[in-house]
C-alpha cells in the first residue's frame, strides 16, 4: 500500500488510493479464496474423485494469484521485503524510466510534422473567432487582461519606472545632439512654403490681440516724453502709435510679399542654417535642451504625469464599465468575427501560429522534453513508486484477479487433458 498520507493528496489522488485499495482487497480475497479451496479439495479428493477438478482449478488459480501478485509487487517494493533480484523495478530504475520517457516524448509528439499536422487539422482560427465573437467570452478575456495589467502596474515600482523613464529620455532625446536635425527640417519647410500658414496665424492673432487692446498703447509713449508736452499732444502720440501698429500689421496681413514677411522668411533661412552648421548655435541648442530636461520641475511634471496615468489606468481596468474594458470587449469581439468570417485572415493566423510552434518545437523539443527527465530524477524513489502506482495500480490489481480465474481454467483444462489421455 502507498506510505503517501491521504491528508496531502488531492481529492483525485485520494479517490484513486481508495480505488487501488479495495482492488487490493479483491485481488488478495480471491487468492484467499484459491487457497481455501485447494485445502477442502485436497482433503477430500480420495473421497469424491469430483474434488480432483476442484482441487487442479484452485491449485492453478493459486499459482496464477501468486505468480501475478509477485510480479506486480516487484514493479514497486521488493516482495514481503525481500531483495529479490529484478524486483523494485520502477524505485531502482526511476532516473532510466524519467529519460526513457522524455525521449519518447520527445521523439513522438514533439517532433515538428507531428506539431504541424496537428494544427494544420485544427482551425485554430476559426474556432479563436468563433468563440471571441460571443460578448461572454470576450468580456471573460478583456477581464483577465485587465487583471494581468493591474498586476504589472501594481508591482512596478514608481522610483524605478521614472528612473526608467530619465534613462530613456536621456538616451534617445538628450544625448543625440538636436541641431542638424531640426536645422534640416526648419530648411525643409521654409523651402516648401509650409511656413506661410503659420506666419498667417502669428499675423492674425497680432491682429486680433491690437484690435481688442487699444488700451495697452495709452501711455505707451507718453509716459515717456518730458511733462511740459500738452497731454493732448500725449494722446495724440499714443494714437498716432497704435493706429500706426495696425495699419503695419494689416499690410502684412494683405501682402503676400510684405518685407515684414520677407524678413521672417530670411531669418528662418538663417537659423536653419546656423542650426545645421553653426557651432555656437547648436552648443546654445544644446545647453537650452539639458537646462530644460535637467530642470527639477520637469522631473516632477514626469512624475506627476506617470503618476497620474496609472492612477487613471488602474481606476478604467477595475470598472467593468469603464470606457476602456467596454472598447476591449467590443476590439476582441470584432476581432472574433473577423476571424470567423475571413478566409484570408484565417489562413495567415494559422499559418503564422503553426509556423512558430513548429519553430520553437524544433528548436527547443529537447529542452521541453528535458522537464521530464529532470522532475522525475528529482522524485524521491519511493515518492515515483507511490505516483505511478496511484495512476495504474488499480489496472494492475485486476491483472492479479484475471491471473486468478486464468490460472484457475488452465489448472481445470490441463488436468482434464491429462486425466483423459493418461488416466
Amino acid at each position: 500500500m502507498p506510505a503517501t498520507s491521504t491528508d496531502l493528496m488531492n481529492p483525485t489522488d485520494q479517490e484513486r488510493l481508495r480505488s487501488l485499495r479495495a482492488m487490493k482487497r479483491v485481488a488478495l480475497g480471491a487468492l484467499l479464496a484459491m487457497a481455501v479451496l485447494f485445502a477442502v479439495a485436497f482433503a477430500l479428493q480420495q473421497q469424491a474423485p469430483g474434488w480432483a477438478y476442484v482441487r487442479a482449478a484452485a491449485e492453478g488459480g493459486l499459482v496464477g494469484a501468486l505468480a501475478d501478485w509477485f510480479a506486480v509487487s516487484a514493479l514497486f517494493r521488493h516482495p514481503v521485503g525481500i531483495p529479490i533480484p529484478h524486483t523494485a523495478i520502477i524505485p531502482r530504475r526511476k532516473d532510466e524510466i524519467g529519460r526513457t520517457l522524455g525521449e519518447f516524448v520527445e521523439t513522438n509528439f514533439l517532433a515538428g510534422d507531428v506539431v504541424r499536422d496537428k494544427l494544420e487539422s485544427t482551425r485554430l482560427a476559426e474556432k479563436l473567432g468563433q468563440w471571441l465573437r460571443e460578448p461572454a467570452n470576450a468580456e471573460t478575456v478583456s477581464a483577465e487582461a485587465a487583471t494581468v495589467v493591474t498586476g504589472i502596474l501594481t508591482a512596478l515600482s514608481d522610483d524605478e519606472v521614472h528612473d526608467l523613464i530619465g534613462d530613456l529620455a536621456r538616451e534617445h532625446l538628450l544625448n543625440p545632439e538636436w541641431g542638424p536635425a531640426l536645422g534640416g527640417w526648419l530648411q525643409r519647410v521654409v523651402s516648401a512654403d509650409a511656413h506661410r500658414g503659420a506666419v498667417d496665424l502669428g499675423v492674425d492673432s497680432i491682429a486680433t490681440w491690437l484690435e481688442a487692446n487699444r488700451d495697452a498703447f495709452s501711455g505707451l509713449v507718453s509716459r515717456r516724453l518730458p511733462s511740459w508736452v500738452p497731454s493732448v499732444a500725449m494722446r495724440l502720440i499714443d494714437d498716432t502709435v497704435y493706429h500706426e501698429a495696425v495699419k503695419f500689421v494689416a499690410a502684412v496681413q494683405a501682402d503676400p510679399g510684405h518685407p515684414a514677411r520677407r524678413a521672417v522668411d530670411g531669418y528662418l533661412d538663417r537659423l536653419a542654417d546656423n542650426l545645421q552648421h553653426d557651432a555656437a548655435t547648436i552648443a546654445r541648442l544644446e545647453e537650452a535642451k539639458a537646462a530644460v530636461f535637467d530642470s527639477p520641475r520637469v522631473r516632477q511634471l514626469a512624475a506627476e504625469a506617470w503618476h497620474t496615468a496609472k492612477t487613471g489606468l488602474l481606476a478604467a481596468l477595475a470598472d467593468p464599465a469603464s470606457p476602456l474594458r467596454r472598447r476591449a470587449a467590443a476590439a476582441l469581439a470584432e476581432v472574433g468575427d473577423r476571424l470567423t468570417s475571413d478566409p484570408a485572415l484565417q489562413n495567415r493566423v494559422d499559418t503564422r501560429v503553426t509556423d512558430a510552434a513548429v519553430f520553437v518545437v524544433d528548436r527547443y523539443r529537447h529542452d521541453i522534453a528535458s522537464i521530464i527527465t529532470e522532475t522525475v530524477e528529482k522524485w524521491d524513489a519511493d515518492e515515483t513508486s507511490e505516483k505511478i502506482e496511484l495512476m495504474v495500480g488499480r489496472d494492475l490489481q485486476y491483472i492479479r484477479l484475471n491471473g486468478t480465474i486464468v490460472g484457475a481454467l488452465a489448472g481445470l483444462v490441463i488436468y482434464t487433458i491429462a486425466h483423459a489421455l493418461l488416466g
